[in-house]
């Protein structure tokens, strides 16, 4: 039975818990913080599985970086996310989408259609790999009655859907985001993005086995968000289900492998998938090939990236 983990993020020696700082302090740090007004920020909305659940949402990441709000992926609750967070649904109008899988997608509908009636007045433009296009347009179909009665011409009902390829996707007001293909067994092409702002970066694996791809992307980042797959022994005997979805994901002493040869300054798991695996247990076999800075992320946790990376968690909202 698949069973995603119910238990508080275990905190190591080296994790880096909400309020705490990773890399290199600065005494001066505040005040550099603070003479830049556009902070490059990480949300993780949404850091679970497919399974509809109430403390990990399905996978999302709004990153804030130059004044701009960017989400990657919309899985199952972005928008209720944003909504603890105080951010105006208005604001976020571009959306990156690192594979069709449906626990990655089904909560565009709700990005889209929510976020017009809440004021916005762009199109929503969404990037993505090949289908993306497509889908978007079958799912301007799919509400257009609905967008006919409340308000054909508003410009912010509109999509600017676009599939891309390996490369840069986005630069604008210092922003430059990088699409790169990464090994998602059957589904191809899957990216992963690398997000730069101000000489720092931060790096988004999307679904992904180990991946030398990744690691050359993510060598150096500030900030590593890595997806992780565990199933205990038993299961990964007696279900041929958990072995499938766990061979096209990367375990945990893999990621583990990753973040010791990309060596960033934090290392984040999200998208979180267990089979009979405890969170303690997960950090325990990462650090079999893994001894650095690492957080098991939570839902409404946010990284300010900076001299120092600043970590803090907002409460959900009932």
């Amino acid at each position: 039975m698949l069973a995603a983990c119910l238990l508080a993020a275990h905190a190591g020696a080296w994790a880096a818990a909400p309020g705490a700082v990773a890399g290199g302090a600065a005494d001066d740090a505040p005040a550099a913080e603070a003479a830049d007004a556009a902070p490059f920020r990480v949300h993780l909305l949404g850091t679970g599985s497919p399974l509809p659940e109430t403390r990990r949402f399905g996978p999302s990441v709004l990153v804030e970086a130059g004044g701009q709000k960017f989400l990657f992926d919309a899985g199952r609750g972005p928008m209720q996310r944003l909504h603890t967070l105080g951010i105006p649904f208005a604001a976020v109008d571009k959306l990156f989408i690192t594979h069709l899988h449906s626990d990655h997608t089904i909560g565009i509908p709700d990005l889209y259609l929510t976020g017009w009636l809440r004021g916005r007045k762009t199109p929503l433009h969404v990037w993505g790999p090949a289908g993306t296009r497509g889908m978007m347009e079958h799912m301007a179909k799919a509400f257009d009655y609905d967008i006919k009665i409340r308000l054909e011409q508003n410009p912010g009902s509109q999509v600017d859907a676009a599939d891309i390829g390996a490369g840069v996707a986005y630069e604008k007001e210092g922003v430059r985001i990088t699409a790169f293909e990464v090994d998602h067994g059957p589904v191809h092409p899957a990216f992963g993005y690398r997000i730069d702002y101000k000489g720092r970066s931060v790096v988004l694996s999307g679904d992904t086995r180990y991946s030398p791809a990744l690691v050359r992307q993510a060598r150096g980042a500030d900030l590593l968000v890595h997806e992780v797959a565990a199933g205990s022994e038993e299961l990964m005997r007696s279900s041929p289900v958990v072995r499938n979805v766990i061979g096209i994901h990367t375990g945990p002493e893999d990621a583990g492998k990753v973040f010791a040869q990309a060596v960033p300054r934090l290392a984040v798991y999200s998208h979180i998938v267990l089979f009979g695996v405890t969170e303690p247990e997960l950090e325990r076999r990462t650090r079999t090939t893994y001894a650095g800075p690492l957080t098991i992320g939570e839902d409404l946790m946010t990284f300010d990236i900076g001299p120092r990376i600043k970590v803090t968690r907002t409460m959900a909202k009932e």
